[in-house]
């Protein structure tokens, strides 16, 4: 290992961070994803949660996430029920159709980056599961945003969905 490679990672790991930032705006833009998309996204990664938690993990205010939820239920997307661990509560959960929801978003966001990687010349399937193994590295051991994950069957021991090998 050469001495310039902790300079070498340092500045390949700012570039990562700037154009994973970039890639994130892009794909908001472009699918024109819902706000509360975020929310299931939330609910996904940390299972139930409760309004004060999903506001602290989205670092909104608890009455903008109340907002939110309350048109989620509406829309069939999320229900909220008893917090088995405080009956005087309620928690926040993903219905089917939320999960449905939330991988068609997700299967539009992974067809126009894949679009965007073809027309780039991207490199082959190996070389990106590597890409994604690195970032996956990376993230074990990141805080679940202050929030304690539950039981959810999509997630792995880190709270964290794991990526399909589609």
């Amino acid at each position: 290992m050469s001495a310039r490679h902790p300079v070498e990672v340092d500045r390949l790991a700012s570039d990562l961070v700037v154009e994973a930032a970039r890639l994130v705006r892009l794909v908001r833009r472009e699918n024109q994803l819902p706000a509360w998309s975020r929310m299931l996204s939330l609910l996904d990664e940390h299972g139930s949660l409760g309004v004060s938690a999903l506001a602290a993990a989205d670092r909104s205010a608890q009455p903008t996430v109340s907002v939110a939820v309350a048109d989620l239920v509406e829309r069939g997307m999320v229900a909220k029920r008893t917090d088995p661990s405080d009956r005087r509560s309620t928690v926040v959960e993903l219905t089917e159709a939320g999960r449905r929801e939330l991988a068609e978003l997700r299967r539009l966001n992974g067809a126009m980056v894949a679009a965007r990687l073809r027309r780039a010349g991207a490199p082959d399937s190996a070389a990106l599961r590597t890409a994604v193994d690195v970032l996956r590295a990376a993230l074990a051991d990141a805080p679940a945003d202050g929030v304690q994950t539950s039981d959810n069957p999509n997630a792995d021991d880190t709270g964290r969905r794991p990526v399909s090998d589609e």
